[in-house]
C-alpha cells in the first residue's frame, strides 16, 4: 500500500513538472523583427549571443557600468534589445539581457555573477527587469550596485538598504498599474526615484506586440526608447565619483 501511495505521488509530481515545462513553452511572446534588425545593424553596438544571455556593448569597448536585465515572464529576451540599445550606443553602458530558464525568471536559480562574468571589464552593475523579471531583480539586488524596475515592483523588502533605485511605470499600463507600483513603494529605499512615463503601456517596455489585459499606449517607440535611455543614464551617472 505504501509503495502504491509513493508511486502515485511520484507520478503526480512528474505530471506537474511536465505540465509546467509545456506551459512555459506555449505562448511565448516573440520579438518583433524590425526593431531587432535595427539593433543588429547598429555599428555603435557589439551584440554577443551567449547561451546564458544577450550582451549589448559599446563597439569601442569602453564601458565601466553595466545593466543585467531580466525579461518578463514568457517574453523572448530579444524583445528588449531595441529598448536597451540606447544605453549601450549612446551612454557607453554594457547591457546583459538574461535568458531565464523555462522563460520564467522565478525558475532560474543562477546568481548575478553568472551574467556579470560575461563582461569582466565592467566594475559597477545595475540589476533590473521588466514585470516579473523585476521581481526577480529585487531578489538579486543585494549583489548589485543599483536597481532598475521596468513596469514592476518588489516583493522583497529593500527599504533599509542604501541601494540607488529607479522605478519606471507607464501611465497606460493595465498590468503593473501605476497604483500597484505606488502601493509597493514602501518596500524600496526612501530615496528611490519613481518615474511615470506618460502614454506608456506594459508592453511599451519591450517589442513583442500587444499583451492581453494591457492598456493602449500613446507614446511612440522612439520616444519610449529615448526616455528609458535617459533615465538609465541618470541612474548610472549617480555612481560616478
Amino acid at each position: 500500500m505504501l509503495w502504491w501511495v509513493l508511486g502515485s505521488l511520484a507520478g503526480l509530481l512528474v505530471l506537474a513538472v511536465v505540465g509546467v515545462v509545456i506551459w512555459s513553452q506555449v505562448g511565448v511572446m516573440a520579438a518583433e523583427s524590425e526593431p531587432l534588425d535595427a539593433v543588429r545593424a547598429d555599428e555603435r553596438i557589439t551584440v554577443t549571443d551567449d547561451s546564458a544571455a544577450i550582451v549589448l556593448s559599446p563597439a569601442d569597448g569602453d564601458s565601466d557600468t553595466g545593466l543585467v536585465f531580466i525579461p518578463g515572464a514568457k517574453v523572448d529576451p530579444w524583445a528588449y534589445a531595441a529598448l536597451l540599445a540606447g544605453a549601450a550606443a549612446e551612454n557607453d553602458r554594457t547591457v546583459v539581457i538574461t535568458k531565464p530558464w523555462l522563460n520564467l525568471a522565478f525558475f532560474d536559480p543562477r546568481g548575478l555573477d553568472t551574467f556579470t562574468d560575461l563582461a569582466p571589464g565592467v566594475d559597477t552593475w545595475i540589476v533590473g527587469g521588466h514585470s516579473l523579471g523585476g521581481v526577480r531583480a529585487c531578489q538579486l539586488a543585494d549583489d548589485a550596485d543599483g536597481l532598475a524596475l521596468f513596469a514592476s515592483y518588489c516583493a522583497t523588502d529593500l527599504s533599509d538598504s542604501d541601494l540607488p533605485v529607479l522605478s519606471l511605470a507607464g501611465s497606460e499600463d493595465g498590468l503593473s498599474t501605476p497604483q500597484k507600483i505606488a502601493d509597493a513603494r514602501g518596500l524600496l529605499p526612501a530615496d528611490a526615484e519613481l518615474v511615470e512615463i506618460d502614454g506608456a503601456s506594459h508592453a511599451s517596455f519591450g517589442d513583442y506586440g500587444a499583451q492581453p489585459g494591457d492598456g493602449e499606449p500613446t507614446i511612440s517607440d522612439e520616444d519610449m526608447r529615448a526616455l528609458v535611455a535617459e533615465e538609465l543614464g541618470g541612474l548610472a551617472g549617480s555612481f560616478a565619483p
